[in-house]
């Protein structure tokens, strides 16, 4: 059975048309992954999964349950993290966390001893008694985290949950969701960090400009990739007109300027590197290094949507940086 299964969803704001007509199914104990840059439509997508916002038109099932209209009748079902926190900072981490359990009808023995343990669990029992607004973003965020698991939830939804916070943090919350994940837990991950996706998920849609343009498994998505041949030229002079003099030459290899100094090689046999040197050497250019390249999601990622790797490191780097 389908944990979610989505059809047709769209939503407009005013004269912006967010999410236009998202269909996608994720399977029970599941990693999905909505992957795309900032203004995709991802968080829109997330907020009329959860009930935060009402689709215009489609369906949308949980759980086997109608919740088209209303997310009520599924609500036991699952936990939600927001990209910004919802709890309240003039509580301290362990008040907040038995209010939350407390809004799911658990016992106040049963609240206190999983707010404990969720405590404990990311290393927050030292901060339990300390308000949560005097928390730092890494310790915020996984307390927000906790707090959406606190009622033991089938189904998390995950709205950027490793943006601008510290590597340390981040390490602990992906161990963590791999660890739900590892237990059964059906999670739906939004992000736009290219490499936690590709370490995270079972399958990942692509979404840009309110449209998903593809949906695979990390290993489908990469195959078609891992077949070519990549190496990555460093050199000591520009790269301008030189891709198109190297295309020239070397019609069976494709070339791409990566950056001023780098040139990227892709074929499908193997790579000979004399040849490209003594080429290179011959036009007055030096090649300082020359690597074998792993093929990365980014890579699909830049080939299905068209974006260039440079819009998602832009936005990592507003974000906080890279994880």
């Amino acid at each position: 059975m389908h944990a979610i299964a989505v059809k047709e969803m769209k939503k407009r704001f005013g004269d912006v048309e967010a999410v236009k007509g998202v269909s996608f199914a994720v399977r029970s104990g599941e990693l999905f992954g909505l992957l795309g840059p900032n203004g995709a439509g991802k968080t829109t997508t997330i907020n009329m999964l959860t009930g935060l916002a009402r689709p215009d038109a489609g369906t949308i099932a949980i759980g086997g349950i109608d919740c088209t209209g209303s997310l009520k009748a599924a609500q036991h079902l699952i936990g939600i993290v927001p990209d910004e926190s919802n709890l309240y900072p003039e509580l301290t981490g362990f008040e907040n966390l038995c209010f939350c359990a407390a809004l799911y009808g658990m016992r106040r023995s049963e609240r206190e001893a999983r707010a404990s343990e969720l405590l404990e669990t990311f290393g927050l029992a030292k901060a339990a008694a300390r308000k949560f607004g005097g928390y730092s973003k890494g310790m915020k965020r996984k307390l927000t985290i906790a707090a959406g698991i606190i009622h033991h939830p089938a189904i998390l939804f995950l709205d950027e949950p490793t943006t601008g916070i510290d590597v340390a943090s981040v390490r602990q919350i992906r161990q963590f969701l791999a660890d739900l994940h590892k237990a059964g837990t059906t999670i739906i991950l939004t992000t736009h960090y290219i490499e936690e996706a590709e370490r995270l998920c079972d399958r990942i849609a692509f979404i840009v400009d309110g449209r998903i343009v593809t949906i695979d498994s990390v290993a489908n998505l990469m195959q078609p990739i891992q077949e070519r041949q990549e190496v990555l030229l460093a050199i000591s002079n520009s790269v301008t007109g030189l891709c198109t003099e190297l295309a020239s030459a070397f019609p069976a290899q494709a070339f791409e300027a990566v950056s001023p100094g780098q040139i990227r090689v892709e074929s499908t046999q193997p790579v000979r590197l004399g040849p490209l040197v003594r080429f290179l050497e011959d036009k007055g250019v030096e090649v300082t290094e020359a690597r074998k390249a792993r093929p990365s999601l980014e890579d699909v990622f830049i080939r299905i949507t068209g974006l260039g790797a440079e819009t998602m490191r832009k936005e990592k780097e507003k974000a906080g940086g890279g994880k």
